[in-house]
């Protein structure tokens, strides 16, 4: 027996359409084609889903090292745990994304385990590609006291089974509500030694990214949980029970999740229209002092907070080592771009002026809670 879908109310369903509107705008303003900063929203918004799951297992990396491992490259802070962390999860997580218009695609017992072992096969001692192989708890380590046990290792195949079951069929539930009750389920089984947060938030996106409702790396509410780490590990404590109780009301879950989307959307519906604005504010600001167009690539990754780099630029112009070498220098000559560190080691943040473009184009961003009318 899993947790039961509750049946929606009439505030849930209208959450959910306003939710699903929300989307649907998104969907529009992220694909409205061509537009050059739509690569730069969809890899900072995919670095941050990663970088947020990851946060809540306490493996902190910053945003330029989060796109950093997105884009394959080498980390700017040296590399640590964490680092090595948010590496395994990028790989799963790409994986997810790759298989979310698969014709072929079906759930199964091996497609958990493989990500899984994506996620954590620096770490054989916690047994990557493998159910747990005994009792696990939850131990919260302020309060001293466990606040869950998951089900007997002996149940676990079932009950994973019969969520696989669950994931095939249903074909006309909502992805959102499909999506959540999927994360539930997984992370209360609990069924790996160590990862199962992880595994569930990443479950919860592949549902969302195979429901088709937006492209793939904007469905995710990783972002949104990483922010609100506390209000999420307390609604599955108290849905979760202390130990697997799949006769509990999954709606707390359920409206959380809601919140979770709606919040989530508008921040990043808010965002292109910031991406948007910077980008032509940057497009005036080159056009006016006679600076290259591909010099917008890295002033925007600037403006936004990073620290950007000579493989960088390369990256996402598609230009030699002396090229960028050469328009870098350039940015800096012209204010732009203040140079940190030396030689291999250099890297390049936003100066007082591009700092001034960013703050111009800021909106005010009101994120409701669609539940308080």
């Amino acid at each position: 027996m899993l947790f039961e879908t509750p049946v929606l109310d009439s505030q849930e369903e209208d959450v959910l359409g306003r939710v699903g509107e929300l989307k649907r705008i998104l969907g529009h303003a992220v694909s409205d084609q061509p537009k050059r900063w739509y690569g730069l929203l969809r890899r900072t918004t995919f670095a941050r889903a990663v970088r947020g799951s990851n946060s809540i297992e306490g493996y902190d990396v910053a945003l330029d090292d989060a796109v950093a491992a997105a884009e394959g490259e080498e980390p700017l802070d040296p590399k640590t745990e964490a680092w090595v962390n948010v590496l395994g999860y990028r790989v799963a997580m790409s994986y997810v994304l790759q298989l979310a218009g698969d014709a072929h695609f079906q759930y199964s017992a091996d497609l958990l385990r493989s990500l899984h072992y994506m996620m954590l096969q620096h770490t054989l001692a916690k047994n990557p590609g493998r159910w747990r192989p005994g009792p696990i708890f939850v131990y919260d380590h302020e309060r001293e006291e466990r606040v869950y046990l998951g089900p007997d290792p002996d149940q676990v195949p079932d009950l994973i089974h019969e969520l696989l079951v669950f994931l095939n069929g249903n074909p006309t539930m909502p992805g959102v509500i499909k999506g959540a009750m999927a994360h539930l389920n997984l992370v209360l089984i609990h069924p790996f030694s160590d990862g199962n947060g992880r595994m569930a938030r990443c479950l919860q996106t592949m549902v969302l990214a195979r429901s088709g409702i937006l492209a793939a790396p904007f469905s995710s509410i990783e972002e949104y949980l990483g922010r609100n780490t506390a209000a999420y590990y307390e609604v599955l404590a108290a849905v979760g029970g202390g130990s697997w109780h799949p006769e509990r009301d999954a709606r707390p879950w359920i409206r959380f999740c809601l919140t979770a989307h709606f919040r989530q959307a508008t921040t990043i519906l808010a965002r292109t229209h910031e991406i948007g604005n910077l980008w032509d504010a940057l497009e005036k600001e080159c056009a006016n002092r006679g600076l290259p167009d591909r010099a917008m690539l890295v002033l925007a990754d600037a403006a936004l907070g990073m620290r950007v780099r000579n493989s960088t630029y390369r990256s996402i112009a598609e230009v030699t080592e002396n090229l960028a070498s050469k328009d870098l220098k350039t940015l800096v000559v012209e204010q732009l771009l203040v140079p940190q560190g030396e030689k291999r080691g250099r890297f390049y943040i936003a100066s007082d002026s591009l700092k001034a473009i960013r703050e111009k184009t800021r909106e005010n961003r009101k994120i409701e809670d669609p539940f308080v009318t």
